[in-house]
């Protein structure tokens, strides 16, 4: 028997239709759609109609782990007919240059059929598509414990388990309830979206109507190393890749976000961010170099920080931006796809 699907998954003009069939008013059913989203709330209220046929949270908490310095909650979660998910909470007190932000990192699907190497979910395989609903229900799950610490969450990353342009409509309607104005009101500015480079996908990104940041998983300046690391490359080379990339900054007027993993001894060598700043140099694009965050099954080892360092000085010196982001709940297991990969027989 199949499970019953989350009232999540319905936009506030599809709750507002469903509950009219059950004689229930459009205030009440978005009354409903607030109380769900924005509140966190787990009844049916006045609309009684459409108890039985929906569920309001399709998420069962299997584990939850919190980094040893409190700033990264890391979630399991069972879905419906089984599948196993993972959410991560991110936690940034106020600085000088940014205000207090509660980021959450959404998974798309159950698994994922890249096969990037340095990914223990690619190392995993393909399950299934995430509803919309199952997208949202991630958000609305970490908006309760930020609630519970008199914070809400301001940002959402479309960076966890699975491709989110494989799953690309699906995500599109994730994004547009997230961002509704009557429930978690996240902000289109807020939310980015990573691709490990679909290519047609960037070009149809490139003209949704919400100004959504987009991700690109470049992680090497050249064919032969960038096919070994993600097998894409081998559909969407570098050329195509960056030429679709400079087609969306030249119809949205928004850069590219650039995520670049390094790994010791493949892709963190002086000739290779030599070959990054030739590639980007004169773009409108930002590099987040990551340290790899290493898995059991995988060979790759995370690069000395003085290497960072020394690989973003070379971009420097060719005029692109770049940051070493600041690393959270590697005691965790809070890099994508680690934590299903114990709970997995």
């Amino acid at each position: 028997m199949n499970p019953l699907p989350t009232l999540l998954d319905l936009t506030r003009d599809e709750l507002v239709a469903a509950a009219a069939e059950h004689g229930v008013s459009k205030s009440a059913a978005e009354r409903l759609f607030r109380e769900v989203h924005r509140e966190g709330g787990t009844g049916f209220g006045k609309v009684r109609g459409l108890e039985g046929r929906y569920v309001i949270d399709p998420l069962e908490v299997v584990t939850r782990r919190t980094s040893a310095d409190g700033s990264t909650d890391k979630l399991l979660y069972r879905l419906g007919d089984g599948e196993l998910i993972e959410t991560v909470l991110m936690r940034y007190e106020a600085d000088a240059h940014r205000r207090r932000r509660r980021t959450v990192c959404v998974s798309t699907q159950a698994g994922c059929a890249m096969g990037c190497t340095f990914c223990a979910t690619g190392q995993q395989g393909f399950r299934r598509h995430l509803e919309a609903g199952e997208i949202v229900a991630q958000v609305v799950a970490m908006a309760r414990i930020a609630r519970a610490e008199e914070a809400q969450v301001t940002n959402v990353v479309f960076m966890g388990m699975g491709e989110p342009f494989a799953n690309y409509d699906r995500t599109m309607k994730a994004i547009a309830i997230l961002n509704d104005g009557r429930g978690l009101q996240i902000g289109s500015r807020h939310i980015t979206v990573s691709t490990v480079g679909l290519v047609p996908e960037i070009l149809r990104f490139a003209r949704e109507p919400l100004a959504t940041h987009l991700a690109v998983s470049l992680h090497a300046a050249d064919d032969a190393t960038r096919a070994a690391i993600l097998p894409v490359n081998r559909r969407y080379p570098l050329a195509d890749l960056l030429a679709a990339c400079r087609q969306y900054s030249a119809l949205t007027g928004r850069k590219v976000f650039y995520e670049y993993v390094l790994l010791a001894g493949t892709n963190d060598s002086p000739d290779q961010a030599r070959r990054l700043g030739e590639l980007l140099a004169g773009t409108d694009g930002h590099v987040n170099l990551i340290p790899v965050n290493p898995t059991a099954e995988g060979p790759w080892r995370r690069p000395p920080e003085a290497g960072s360092d020394a690989f973003q000085a070379v971009l420097r010196d060719h005029g692109v931006p770049s940051t070493v982001r600041v690393e959270k709940g590697i005691d965790i297991a809070a890099g994508c796809g680690q934590l299903r990969a114990r709970a997995l027989p």
